[in-house]
C-alpha cells in the first residue's frame, strides 16, 4: 500500500525536480538478469502549474505502486463529478473548511470513485494529501492534467474543441474525422475533449496537441478592432 507519507515524498521530489527539463543526473541502477525491469515512473510529458505538479506526483506514485490503471479510472470518475456539479469547485476552495469538513468531502469523493477499485488506496491517500496541504481546490485542474498524462502514456493526442454552445455529436465526429486525416494528428489516436466557452461568441477554437486553430467570432472581432486601431 502506498502511504500518504510516501505520496508526499514523491510530491516533494517531483516539485524539486521541476517540469521544464531540469533533471539531476542519477547513478544508473545495475540489476541482475534475475530482476524484472521496473516500469518507467517518469510522467510521459510535462504539465505545468501547481495542479500539474500534483498530477505528475500522482502519476509517479501510481506507477510505482502498480495502481496506474485504477488511479486513472478513479480520477476520470472525479472529472465527471466536476462536470455534473458546478458548485463543487466553490465548495473545495472555501477557506472555512475544517478538518472534519475535509474528511467528509474525501469520503464523498471516494463514493464516486469507487473506493473498492482504488488499488493500494493511491487516490484516497492523494486526496488526503491535497486536504492536508489545503489544496483540494486544485483537484479539478489535477484531473485535467492527469488526463493529459494518461493520454500521452497511451500514445494519444488531445483534440480540444471549444464552442460557444454545446455541439451536436455528429458535428464533433465530423471534426474528429477531418483532423485525424490531417497532418495535425501526427498519425496518433485522437482523444476528443469538447468544451463550452460562451466568451468566444461563436465559431470554434480547435486545439491539437500544442497547436491552436482559432476560428472564433471573438478572435475575428479582436483582429478587426486591431486593424481599425492601427488604421486610425
Amino acid at each position: 500500500m502506498l502511504s500518504r507519507q510516501a505520496l508526499s515524498g514523491v510530491l516533494r521530489s517531483t516539485a524539486t525536480r521541476g517540469f521544464a527539463g531540469r533533471t539531476t543526473a542519477a547513478i544508473p541502477h545495475v540489476r541482475s538478469y534475475a530482476q524484472p525491469a521496473q516500469p518507467d515512473s517518469k510522467p510521459p510529458v510535462a504539465v505545468y502549474g501547481l495542479d500539474g505538479t500534483y498530477a505528475s506526483a500522482l502519476y509517479t506514485a501510481a506507477v510505482k505502486s502498480s495502481s496506474l490503471d485504477s488511479a486513472s479510472k478513479s480520477i476520470a470518475a472525479l472529472a465527471e463529478v466536476f462536470k455534473k456539479d458546478p458548485k463543487l469547485p466553490i465548495i473545495l476552495t472555501a477557506p472555512t473548511l475544517s478538518v472534519g469538513d475535509k474528511k467528509q468531502i474525501i469520503q464523498e469523493l471516494q463514493r464516486h470513485t469507487g473506493a473498492a477499485g482504488d488499488k493500494g488506496d493511491t487516490v484516497k491517500n492523494f486526496l488526503q494529501t491535497l486536504a492536508d496541504n489545503n489544496r483540494l481546490g486544485l483537484l479539478e485542474g489535477v484531473c485535467e492534467k492527469f488526463s493529459v498524462l494518461m493520454g500521452a502514456a497511451r500514445g494519444e493526442v488531445d483534440l480540444v474543441i471549444t464552442s460557444a454552445a454545446k455541439l451536436d455529436q455528429k458535428i464533433i465526429q465530423r471534426l474528429e474525422a477531418a483532423v485525424s486525416k490531417s497532418e495535425y494528428s501526427q498519425g496518433k489516436k485522437l482523444k476528443v475533449v469538447p468544451k463550452v466557452n460562451p466568451d468566444i461568441k461563436g465559431g470554434l477554437v480547435v486545439e491539437i496537441g500544442d497547436r491552436t486553430i482559432d476560428l472564433s467570432v471573438s478572435s475575428k472581432i479582436s483582429k478587426m478592432n486591431k486593424l481599425l486601431t492601427d488604421t486610425l
